[in-house]
C-alpha cells in the first residue's frame, strides 16, 4: 500500500473533519498543518497529533516532506494558496468553491492539468448514496429523456441557533459579508445544488437566470467589522443542454430545514426524487407501468466512498479524481453567470 503524507492548509472548523477523515485511512498520515494564527495552529496540531506546523505556504513548500495538500482556507484564499502547491508538484484537494470567480478557477484547473497531479474539489454531496445511485440510473436510461427538474438546498441557520449563534460567532458572520470573502448563499451552497442537479442529470447548463436577495438582519446591516451584504436567498431558472428546464433554489431562511437537499427529475419514461435530510439520503422512483398510476417506490442505495477516500485512491492510481478542478471551474462559470444575471434583474444569460 502506497503511503501518503497529508498537509492541512487552514485549521478552522472544517479542518477537523479533514484531519480525522484522512487519519482514519490506512497508510495515510497527516504530517503538517499551516495557519498564520500560531496559537490556533498549535492547538490543532496537539489535538490531532500533527508533528509539524508552518506559518506560511512558502515555509511548508521549502520543507517539502509531504505528498498532498488539503486546502481548508476561506473561499477567497483558495486561488492564491493552491497555485504554489500545484507548481511544487503536490496533489491538492480543495474545499469548494474552487475560487471566487471563473477566471481564477479556470487558471487553477489549467495549472493542475499542467502539473499532472491529482486535483479534486470537495463537493460534499457527491458522497451521498442516493445521488450516486440516481446518477447511475439516469445514465442507464431508466427515466428516458429528461424534460424537467426541480432542485433546492434549504438551510435555516438564520432563523435558529442549532449550529450556533450566527450574530455572534465569526465562523458564521464571515459567510454573510462580501468584504470577508463570502459570495453568500449562492457561492456557499448554491454550488452544491447546481452540481447536485447537473451531475445527476448528466448534462451541462446552457442558460441561467437568477435573482438574489439580501435581508436586513441587524441595525445598519452591520455587526462589528462584518457588513452583512452577502446574499441570503437565490432562485434560478436553468436550461440544460438537451433543452430541459428546471428551477434551482438555495436559502438560509428555510425555517424547519437544518440542511436539506432535494431534487425531482422527470424524464419521458420515469421520474426520480432524491432527498438528503438530517444527514440521511433517500431515493424514490416512478418507472415502467407505474407512471400510469403515479406510483413511487423506494430504491436501495449502496454506500459510497467519501471524498477523502476517493482522493487517496486517485493518488494511489486506484480510482478517478472526480470531481476535479475542471468541474469546479465549470461550476464557477455557472455561479458567475448567475451573479451577473442577478445584477441584470434576472436576465437569461448563456453559459
Amino acid at each position: 500500500m502506497q503511503p501518503v503524507r497529508i498537509l492541512i492548509l487552514g485549521t478552522g472548523g472544517m479542518a477537523k473533519n479533514h484531519a480525522e477523515s484522512f487519519a482514519a485511512i490506512p497508510g495515510v498520515t497527516v504530517v503538517a498543518g499551516i495557519d498564520t494564527r500560531a496559537e490556533q495552529l498549535a492547538t490543532f496540531q496537539a489535538t490531532h497529533h500533527i508533528p509539524h506546523g508552518f506559518a506560511s505556504v512558502q515555509d511548508a513548500i521549502a520543507w517539502g516532506e509531504f505528498d498532498a495538500v488539503t486546502n481548508v482556507t476561506p473561499d477567497a484564499a483558495h486561488y492564491v494558496t493552491t497555485l504554489p502547491f500545484l507548481a511544487a508538484g503536490k496533489h491538492v484537494l480543495c474545499e469548494k468553491p474552487l475560487a471566487t470567480n471563473a477566471a481564477h478557477a479556470t487558471e487553477m484547473a489549467a495549472a493542475a492539468a499542467k502539473a499532472g497531479v491529482v486535483n479534486m474539489v470537495n463537493l460534499t454531496y457527491r458522497n451521498v448514496p442516493a445521488l450516486q445511485k440516481a446518477a447511475q440510473m439516469v445514465r442507464d436510461g431508466a427515466i428516458g429523456t429528461i424534460r424537467h427538474f426541480e432542485a433546492s438546498y434549504l438551510q435555516s441557520w438564520l432563523t435558529q441557533p442549532a449550529w450556533g449563534h450566527w450574530d455572534k460567532e465569526p465562523q458564521w458572520l464571515w459567510r454573510l459579508s462580501s468584504k470577508h470573502g463570502s459570495k453568500g448563499v449562492l457561492g456557499d451552497v448554491g454550488i452544491h445544488i447546481l452540481d447536485f442537479a447537473t451531475f445527476i442529470a448528466g448534462m451541462d447548463a446552457t442558460q441561467i437566470s437568477c435573482l438574489l436577495q439580501t435581508f436586513d438582519k441587524a441595525p445598519g446591516g452591520q455587526i462589528g467589522e462584518y457588513v452583512l451584504d452577502a446574499n441570503d436567498s437565490a432562485t434560478m431558472q436553468v436550461r440544460l443542454s438537451n433543452g430541459a428546464l428546471g428551477t434551482v433554489a438555495a436559502t438560509r431562511f428555510a425555517t424547519g430545514h437544518l440542511n436539506d437537499l432535494r431534487l425531482r427529475l422527470y424524464g419521458m419514461t420515469g421520474g426520480l426524487e432524491v432527498r438528503f435530510e438530517k444527514a440521511e439520503s433517500h431515493l424514490r422512483a416512478c418507472l415502467g407501468d407505474d407512471i400510469n398510476s403515479g406510483t413511487w417506490h423506494d430504491v436501495d442505495c449502496p454506500a459510497v466512498p467519501t471524498v477523502y477516500q476517493r482522493f487517496i485512491a486517485a493518488i494511489r492510481g486506484e480510482g478517478p479524481a472526480d470531481p476535479d478542478f475542471a468541474r469546479g471551474a465549470a461550476l464557477q462559470v455557472l455561479l458567475d453567470k448567475a451573479e451577473a444575471s442577478a445584477g441584470q434583474e434576472g436576465k437569461l444569460l448563456a453559459v
